[in-house]
C-alpha cells in the first residue's frame, strides 16, 4: 500500500473527501516527524510506538575499492509495534 492508496482507504472509511484524507495523512506525518526531531516518542495506543534510536560512529569498507572509510553517528527512526497490532496480523 502506497500514500494514495491509503487515501483513498481513509477517505472511504471516514467519509471525507480525498483531499481532507490527504491534509489528514499530511498532518499526522508531520506531527510524528516534529516529534521524533525534538527527541520525544509518538505513541499510539494499540498500534505501535515511534522512537528515535542512536547508531554509533563505525569504521565501513567501500564495497567497489575495500578501502576502510568512517561512517558517522546518526538518530535513526525506529517503530515498535503494539500488541494490538501483533495480534491483528497474526
Amino acid at each position: 500500500m502506497n500514500k494514495a492508496d491509503m487515501i483513498e482507504q481513509i477517505a472511504q472509511a471516514a467519509e471525507v473527501s480525498k483531499s481532507a484524507a490527504e491534509r489528514a495523512v499530511d498532518a499526522l506525518v508531520g506531527a510524528i516527524k516534529t516529534s521524533l526531531k525534538k527527541g520525544e516518542m509518538v505513541t499510539l495506543v494499540g498500534f505501535g510506538t515511534f522512537y528515535v534510536g542512536k547508531r554509533q560512529a563505525r569504521t565501513g569498507r567501500n564495497p567497489r575499492t575495500g578501502a576502510a572509510l568512517s561512517i558517522a553517528a546518526a538518530k535513526i527512526p525506529k517503530f515498535r509495534a503494539g500488541k494490538a497490532l501483533k495480534d491483528a496480523i497474526n
